[in-house]
């Protein structure tokens, strides 16, 4: 599978019941976020979830500590390869990634976290103080240990036992996408196949409906109906998605310039890349690009 099929597959996942129950279910029990998210990701799992760490979401605004969050989101997925990892970051919080596989492939992780498994200590709270003011975020003492009183603290056994029972809807998980993967095999029509391997050979390029409808042998008219229905977005909205997931890899290259970029992956202005890159993912690319950025 490619990484762009993991990601409609984890998406699949994302919008499926059997994952939304668990979701409310998990939340609601635990009061802890829980998350779904492709191998490759470089957004933050739990930012704008329900019970959201107070502390985490404030810093996911600032990059430079939104940057420290990412870079421990990787060492996480690093250590997840193959079983559940968890990691604490240097607030003291902590952080669980369980693998998702389909067969010998990983295509996943589910994970939980930004809770305290010992009561923050004096001299945690005042690394912490110093650490978020380095990073430009102003918080008072008072309201910083109100902060941490306020975060979640579960006994290592409770937290452990929480860890398992998202080990076991991985599994769970894991055969709902095999049956996902056999439903598009079987259900993709070789016309649909065809046109997303020309749009992305030729994503570049100026693409029109009509253009890629003719590639496929089809009519216009028939082919935008299939499209629509097969993939769930339109032509223009499909490309789009294409195109900055590309963008999104491209921005990893800091001798690239953004205005490059955007030519490259086929927009015809800046502008109109930058309006489209922030209203899929939520951010500039400018923005994404800082998130990046070592500290």
């Amino acid at each position: 599978m490619t990484r762009h099929d993991n990601k409609d597959l984890i998406q699949s996942l994302i919008n499926s019941k059997i994952f939304q129950d668990y979701e409310k279910a998990f939340s609601e029990t635990t009061g802890l976020p829980v998350s779904l998210r492709p191998v490759e990701s470089w957004q933050l799992p739990h930012h704008g979830k329900r019970h959201e760490n107070p502390l985490c979401a404030m810093l996911a605004e600032k990059s430079k500590s939104c940057a420290t969050c990412l870079q421990m989101q990787q060492k996480l997925s690093e250590s997840a390869q193959f079983e559940a990892a968890t990691v604490t970051c240097q607030l003291g919080l902590v952080d669980t990634a369980v693998p998702v596989r389909l067969g010998d492939h990983l295509i996943g992780f589910l994970q939980t976290g930004q809770v305290l498994r010992k009561k923050a200590s004096p001299s945690q709270i005042e690394r912490t103080a110093t650490l978020i003011a380095g990073w430009g975020l102003q918080m008072s003492r008072q309201r910083l240990e109100n902060v941490y009183g306020g975060t979640k603290l579960l006994s290592p056994k409770h937290y452990d036992a929480m860890v398992k029972l998202l080990c076991i809807f991985a599994e769970h998980i894991s055969a709902i996408s095999n049956q996902i993967v056999v439903r598009r095999e079987n259900g993709e029509s070789p016309v649909i196949k065809r046109a997303k391997e020309f749009i992305i050979e030729n994503q570049a390029e100026e693409l029109s409906l009509g253009q890629v409808a003719k590639a496929v042998n089809t009519s216009t008219f028939y082919f935008c109906k299939m499209f629509k229905r097969t993939t769930g977005l339109n032509f223009t909205q499909y490309v789009s998605r294409v195109r900055v997931e590309k963008a999104r890899n491209l921005l990893l290259n800091p001798n690239l310039r953004i205005s490059e970029i955007a030519y490259e992956v086929g927009f015809q202005s800046l502008t109109h890349f930058n309006r489209v890159f922030k209203k899929i993912t939520g951010q500039s690319p400018t923005d994404y690009r800082s998130q990046l950025a070592p500290v």
